[in-house]
């Protein structure tokens, strides 16, 4: 997916190039070959819809290798007399970075909850305080290291550079939930093609993310053994006639289905589609509700307000919003990625299925907006995302980290990242 900030600081959509992820398993890459040529049809794609050439893109990454963990760490000041800055809060994120993790996980995301200064807690924003020991509570996401190379190395080999990499449940987070939702407290479930993301905030921050590794694609697996059809005839009936709820269809309902090459066609009634998808649905909404309660959803201080939002290409299904509430019993609503879009968007891009590519192009052009301020850079820059399994670009001339960029030791991770932050360390101190 290709976009823009407008003059209005919303989100213009330029062009999407959508392949069929082959390649990736659940969120992971399995075939190196396949997942290079997928990526390389969908940024042609983009490329000649958007008429932009993509050089840099930001991905997405989910898998059932991601987990997350709570970790609280402190600095100390050399000067209580001056104020807190965000060099400050930067040096201390830096330091999670360096956290000893099991062999074989790095530390894709580190996201401070809420701030101590002095022993003072729960402060959100201790920029301009005064104080000698700063001290943060940690959500911490780790993903395996072989993972995040093989994306990286498939990114590489489609002839393109590697941006960033985000967590996919937090892109599409950022995407359809509004702030008041994040604040009163909302679980935000992503049902994508390999994978079912979870992300719960609360106060207005991330406080839980989880990542199932069964999707859509599990579902059509099952309507295709169940009815012994083929994976085509399987996903176009689970797009045209499937529902979660079995007590919808009538009895007498029947779809026919061609047979292959000269064969009868099959009769499969929809109500039996409906149990096979039924069956599959409350398994996944279940695990996602096993997520929520061991976030401790029951406590008073953890209730979650807004209830749940549904996104990503699973959410289309019929009846999936009663199905949710009926188990979990909290309100639900399906989540549109429009609220940041601009306006004249094509009504295809606020489809749910594009929540995930809209949030990474949305992270991306704030962390462009970001290393562009000290630079008082020229206004509207563009910047490029990439549907299916994952990324997105940026249309800058990728340059190398200064000094005085921020957010840099936060953007990305692989081999030469690491020597990045290394020398930035040490301008630093």
């Amino acid at each position: 997916m290709v976009g823009r900030l407008n003059d209005y600081g919303k989100v213009e959509i330029l062009g999407i190039g959508r392949s069929k992820s082959l390649g990736v398993h659940r969120g992971v890459v399995n075939n190196i070959t396949q997942t290079i040529q997928s990526i390389q049809q969908a940024v042609h794609e983009a490329e000649s819809a958007s008429g932009v050439k993509i050089g840099e893109v930001v991905v997405g990454i989910a898998g059932q290798h991601i987990r997350s963990l709570q970790h609280s760490d402190y600095i100390t000041r050399a000067d209580a007399e001056e104020v807190i800055k965000d060099e400050d809060l930067d040096r201390l994120c830096n330091q999670v970075y360096k956290l000893v993790m099991l062999p074989g996980e790095e530390i894709i995301h580190v996201l401070p909850q809420e701030y101590k200064v002095d022993g003072q807690s729960e402060i959100k924003e201790p920029i301009g305080m005064y104080g000698g020991r700063l001290e943060a509570n940690f959500h911490v996401v780790v993903g395996q290291v072989s993972s995040i190379r093989n994306i990286g190395r498939c990114v590489k080999n489609a002839g393109l550079e590697l941006g960033g990499i985000t967590l996919e449940p937090m892109a599409s987070a950022d995407a359809v939930l509004s702030q008041e939702e994040k604040e009163a407290g909302v679980a935000l479930i992503d049902i994508g093609g390999g994978t079912t993301d979870l992300a719960i905030f609360k106060d207005g921050i991330i406080r839980h993310t989880a990542v199932i590794p069964f999707g859509g694609n599990v579902i059509t697996e099952d309507i295709k053994e169940g009815c012994s059809i083929i994976e085509k005839q399987a996903e176009l009936l689970k797009i045209k006639f499937g529902s979660a709820w079995p007590g919808e269809n009538k009895d007498n309902e029947i779809v026919s289905i061609p047979g292959l090459r000269g064969r009868e066609p099959k009769e499969i009634t929809l109500k039996n589609l409906s149990k096979i998808i039924h069956a599959r649905v409350v398994e996944i909404v279940e695990q996602i509700y096993a997520e929520i309660k061991s976030y401790g959803h029951e406590e008073q201080k953890k209730k979650l307000i807004a209830g749940i939002v549904l996104t990503g290409g699973g959410s289309q299904l019929k009846h999936l919003k009663q199905l949710v509430e009926y188990i979990t019993g909290m309100d639900t609503r399906i989540g549109y990625p429009n609220e940041h879009l601009a306006g004249d968007s094509d009504a295809e891009v606020a489809s749910p299925v594009y929540a995930t590519a809209v949030g990474l192009v949305m992270n991306a052009l704030k962390q462009q907006q970001r290393r562009i301020i000290p630079e008082a850079a020229p206004e509207v820059k563009e910047v490029l995302s990439e549907t299916p399994e994952e990324e997105n670009n940026e249309q800058t001339e990728p340059s190398e980290p200064q000094v005085s960029t921020p957010s840099s030791p936060k953007k990305s991770f692989l081999e030469k990242w690491s020597e990045k932050l290394k020398d930035f360390l040490d301008n630093a101190e």
